[in-house]
């Protein structure tokens, strides 16, 4: 039988352990999920930002808003690929007629990178944003359309 060395007495048989702080003991892991509910809300915070998914997403989904207990889906148009350390967002909004769409895309791009890396500590390595229609002043939010902005009644 071995004689144990100093570090191995003072640390594991010691009852002390060289791991480091307690915060750094273990793994986490974050859902998909959890960082589309992050982005959602982040890109719904931007001026210019109407809605978010494609018109039949949208549809879709304000119809399970009126069913009781469907409430909101704030993931509705995005979609995130998350990572031990990154995570890559593709987002799909809908824009405010008369803004600009650059502007206001750069716009969503800081807001969901800064909510995203603030709240789950991942870097954000990329954030596609597709603008799938443009809200027209005198256009229904409750109007049914086949994504291209048509209606279909």
């Amino acid at each position: 039988m071995t004689e144990p060395t100093q570090r191995e007495s003072q640390g594991e048989l010691g009852g002390r352990r060289s791991h480091g702080g307690p915060g750094t003991r273990g793994k986490t892991t974050i859902a998909d999920g959890v960082v589309e509910k992050i982005a959602g809300l982040a890109a719904r915070d931007v001026d210019g930002v109407h809605a978010m998914g494609s018109g039949i997403s949208r549809t879709l989904g304000a119809m399970r808003d009126r069913v009781p207990g469907g409430g909101k889906s704030v993931t509705r148009g995005v979609s995130a690929e998350v990572g031990e350390v990154q995570t890559a967002l593709d987002l799909e909004i809908v824009v405010e007629y008369g803004v600009s769409i650059a502007d206001v895309a750069r716009s969503v791009r800081e807001n969901v990178v800064n909510a995203v890396e603030r709240m789950t500590g991942l870097e954000v390595v990329e954030v596609n944003i597709a603008v799938s229609d443009v809200k027209l002043p005198d256009e229904d939010d409750d109007q049914d359309d086949g994504g291209d902005g048509r209606n279909l009644q």
